[in-house]
């Protein structure tokens, strides 16, 4: 108990510095492939903590090491995302982002700033420790095709090579002080679908001088549903949405076109590529049997992500051990995507979820929306957890 004990005791120390590290980057949000300035408000951190590091990998990425005792004899990995998402920020609060139309409203600034944390606790106890610990900050998590694929090709997995990897993400739907883990499937796949129905317009008086791509898309629309009642098996969790349709017409005026486009979601890779064939063979039929040509693109994007069964059960006590047992939950299967995904592909990984929300300070909107925020009593866990979880790896 003696390392729990030295890094509680390090994470509460510096619980002001990392609170105001996440302010920092969440009023300086930059969007994916663009995080220039925080890569070097980074780059500063890992300065002052004497830690060596590499910048500009995939652009905007950086890469760290803390060598502990015997470094070369084992080496695992910690992540946190940089980048922001394009959404103006309507909280009312003295850290609100000062660019317009920019926002942290998905908790990378808050990944950012515990991983910070943890390197400054990390560095303090590389004596206690062995093998090395390799801090991958890595852009662009929300653009396809995601900062980490980059990264992985630009060698951030070698020299030295992790056995494996573990990432933390916030969670607005668990209470702060808590936080949650899933072996196995977690993520799904996502892949995006952009559609085009090329008809002939005209007068919405004369029918029988046009070729109606708006009725055309709304039947191909529904009848595509069918890929998931008719053809998905009830043990497959997978979505099939469209978020945007572009009729550009009048209301006495039909289109030559419409365009559309939507997300797919699955847990399997099997069924995943099955899908994508359906969608378009469906999509195409019903055009060309209504007089209109159908040109579909089908976008993969990143892979279904799976908790490698043995580490995760390993961190998950390792949390136990340091926050209490009623404090670790399970995790729902998770039908949103993340990038992570690539690098479990490459090793045993483990993508944890730390709890942000708390319903008495009103802190309950989700990401990915306007008011998203956290309670940031939950950064002190984010530093101090992921600092053990990394050196019960390695003792």
């Amino acid at each position: 108990m003696y390392l729990i004990n030295k890094i509680k005791e390090l994470a509460a120390s510096i619980k002001l510095e990392i609170l105001e590290t996440r302010r920092h980057i969440h009023q300086n949000p930059e969007l994916s492939f663009k995080e220039f300035e925080t890569m070097k408000f980074v780059s500063d951190r890992l300065n002052s903590y004497q830690i060596e590091h590499s910048t500009g990998i995939a652009g905007t990425g950086i890469v760290g090491l803390i060598k502990g005792k015997n470094p070369d004899s084992k080496t695992i990995a910690l992540r946190a995302d940089m980048d922001a998402l394009p959404i103006q920020e309507q909280n009312d609060c003295v850290y609100k982002s000062k660019n317009n139309g920019v926002m942290h409203a998905c908790g990378h600034d808050v990944h950012t700033a515990s991983l910070l944390g943890a390197s400054k606790i990390l560095q303090q106890l590389k004596d206690e420790f062995e093998g090395t610990i390799k801090l991958i900050f890595q852009p662009g998590e929300e653009k396809i095709p995601g900062g980490a694929s980059l990264m992985i090709k630009e060698g951030v997995l070698e020299n030295p090579k992790p056995t494996s990897i573990i990432g933390q993400h916030v969670m607005p739907y668990i209470p702060v002080g808590k936080v949650g883990f899933r072996s196995g499937a977690y993520m799904a796949s996502a892949d995006e679908i952009y559609m085009t129905i090329k008809g002939k317009g005209g007068h919405a008086a004369l029918p029988e001088n046009f070729v109606d791509p708006v009725t055309i898309s709304a039947y191909i629309i529904t009848s595509l549903q069918q890929v998931i009642s008719r053809q998905a098996s009830p043990k497959t969790a997978t979505v099939l949405s469209f978020g945007k349709v572009i009729a550009d017409g009048a209301t006495n005026v039909i289109p030559t076109e419409v365009r559309f486009e939507g997300t797919f979601r699955a847990m399997d890779e099997k069924w995943r590529s099955h899908a994508h064939n359906s969608i378009t063979n469906i999509a195409t039929s019903i055009a060309e049997s209504m007089g209109a040509a159908c040109d579909i693109e089908i976008r993969k994007g990143y892979p279904s992500l799976s908790n490698e069964p043995i580490l995760t059960e390993r961190a998950r006590t390792a949390a136990e051990l340091y926050m209490g047992k009623e404090n670790v939950v399970e995790l729902d299967l998770w039908l949103a995507a993340e990038d992570f995904s690539f690098y479990a592909q490459e090793m045993p990984a483990c993508f944890y979820r730390l709890g942000t929300g708390n319903e008495s300070k009103g802190i309950t909107s989700g990401v990915h929306t306007p008011t998203f925020d956290i309670d940031e009593d939950a950064l002190e866990t984010g530093a101090g957890l992921m600092a053990w979880l990394a050196v019960e790896q390695l003792i």
